[in-house]
């Protein structure tokens, strides 16, 4: 329960069309991909609506893939990335590892982002990129949508908009900002609400004059036949792959009504994973977690956790672990 991936695997009629998919895949494994990735890339923009072309759209092997071919591109020594913390380790990850100078600024007590803290953070470091979550990870807070314009306004570089668990939010993409601002970059996941963390599909969603240069960074064909193939089969069965989501989301509050009883204190979260407060060491908590066959995620700061909501089962044990270890 610690890598917030969906409990539900594919199963029954879009199961079987994953595997038709593919088998058909399979039958031209001797070819090299189609290295524009056409018929996936208009799949995905017919998926984001928002009036997203295919051309505004740029698919790889996981969301860090793809952003870490955006900060190839436009990263790198003498160049900042500006975060609000905490938050999601990877985009610092992927700015050190280009070159990219990693900035922090830290979040509220209750892990908002305000307007005016965005605005005095940029206005101080004055960043090539600014990195915002829309469902902040670890928290599953929701970003402000007053936060998201200060930052397009303020920002003076790129500003990447993080959605991976946007699906499970009821606010809903906010691709519908792009034809009106051409620096958003909105970076997506199948992983998540599709239950795809195993075949690895992200995708970055921006202007064309934006994605283009990437090509120049990205290596041939980094997308595998039988990953696009199945990836194709997904979006045509997606509202049956996203059916989970409302038990999922029903599951989440159950067990933030049980923490909350047990006298955790929970961060609000519209994603498919809980950041509580232990109320002591958090190091020592997810130990005896794990020695009780249970893995959580210890983040920081002191003494939070995160854990996914996973299957019902899954949870009640998690539920009696943690009552057991600190009690």
């Amino acid at each position: 329960m610690n890598n917030n991936e969906s409990p539900c695997p594919p199963d029954g009629r879009h199961l079987d069309a994953l595997c038709s998919a593919a088998a058909k895949a399979l039958t031209t494994a001797n070819r090299y991909p189609d290295s524009d990735l056409s018929a996936l890339r208009s799949a995905l923009a017919r998926y984001i609506g928002h009036g997203v072309g295919a051309d505004m759209v740029w698919p790889g092997n996981g969301s860090n893939e793809v952003l870490l071919h955006l900060l190839q591109t436009y990263g790198g020594p003498g160049r900042t990335a500006l975060g609000f913390g905490p938050t999601y380790s990877m985009h610092e990850q992927i700015a050190t590892v280009t070159g990219t100078r990693w900035i922090q600024a830290d979040r509220d007590s209750h892990f908002g982002l305000s307007p005016e803290a965005a605005a005095a953070a940029i206005e101080r470091d004055r960043p090539d990129i600014v990195f915002l979550c829309a469902l902040n990870n670890p928290t599953g807070t929701p970003l402000d949508p007053a936060t998201l314009d200060t930052v397009l306004h303020a920002g003076p570089g790129l500003v990447v908009l993080d959605e991976a668990y946007i699906e499970f939010s009821a606010v809903g993409s906010r691709a519908g900002l792009l034809s009106r601002y051409p620096q958003l970059v909105i970076s997506r996941t199948m992983s998540k609400a599709f239950g795809f963390a195993g075949i690895r599909v992200g995708f970055l969603v921006a202007s064309a004059d934006v994605l283009t240069p990437l090509r120049i960074v990205a290596l041939p064909y980094h997308l595998s036949t039988l990953t696009a193939a199945v990836a194709l089969a997904a979006l045509d069965h997606a509202d049956e792959l996203l059916a989970n989501i409302p038990v999922i989301l029903a599951e989440r509050g159950r067990m933030r009504d049980a923490l909350v009883s047990s006298g955790h204190t929970v961060a609000r979260s519209d994603a498919n994973f809980l950041f509580f407060d232990t109320g002591a060491d958090s190091s020592a908590v997810a130990a005896r977690l794990a020695g009780r066959g249970v893995l959580v995620r210890d983040l920081g700061p002191g003494g939070w956790l995160r854990v996914t909501v996973g299957h019902p089962d899954e949870n009640d044990v998690f539920l009696k672990a943690l009552a057991d270890v600190t009690r």
